[in-house]
């Protein structure tokens, strides 16, 4: 009669203990869950305020480009200001020879509208030059994205890999010992 009394007391002392165990898990888990759930919304919290630069960013982007464009008007206003001094100044020296002061007028002015058009293409290069590398550099994000994406599966996949080796040792422990 003891021993069964005994295990009695030994199957509720387990029982106690796996249900102890459950509610420690449980806990664990609500605990985890929290946290991801704070960090997750810290992450949020931070790409919404970088995405509330975006504007400022594009208009330092409108800024830079307006600004070029403007020197660029400027720099060729002032060489065909300097051109046009030039060319008034040295009429006198021009009448002398058989080109005459228009024909040597309209070929400043073709050099001039070369200067212009080329400092135009030039920046139009650099602009090109600057967003094919933000294009670069946000292509290089997607891929760190997916990485990230894929080396956070393995991580995941190897603890539940481990999680499944102990659970089946811990069976097979169990088990050989209720042989014994």
């Amino acid at each position: 009669m003891s021993t069964k009394r005994q295990d009695k007391k030994e199957d509720s002392n387990e029982t106690q203990s796996t249900t102890a165990e459950q509610q420690f898990q449980r806990e664990q888990q609500q605990v985890v869950t929290k946290v991801i759930d704070e960090t997750r919304d810290n992450i949020k919290k931070t790409t919404n305020e970088a995405r509330k630069e975006i504007p400022r960013y594009t208009q330092i982007v409108n800024d830079y480009q307006e600004n070029t464009i403007q020197s660029i008007r400027e720099i060729t206003d002032n060489y065909v200001e300097s051109q046009k001094d030039i060319l008034m100044n040295s009429f006198q020296m021009w009448s002398n020879w058989t080109v005459s002061p228009r024909q040597m007028a309209e070929n400043y002015g073709k050099i001039v509208s070369s200067f212009a058009d080329n400092a135009v293409a030039a920046t139009r290069v650099l602009n090109n030059t600057v967003f094919a590398n933000l294009d670069s550099v946000n292509k290089s994000v997607q891929h760190t994205t997916e990485n990230v994406r894929e080396l956070s599966k393995i991580g995941a996949n190897t603890v539940k890999t481990f999680q499944q080796v102990s659970n089946h040792n811990i069976y097979i422990k169990t088990t050989n010992s209720s042989n014994d």
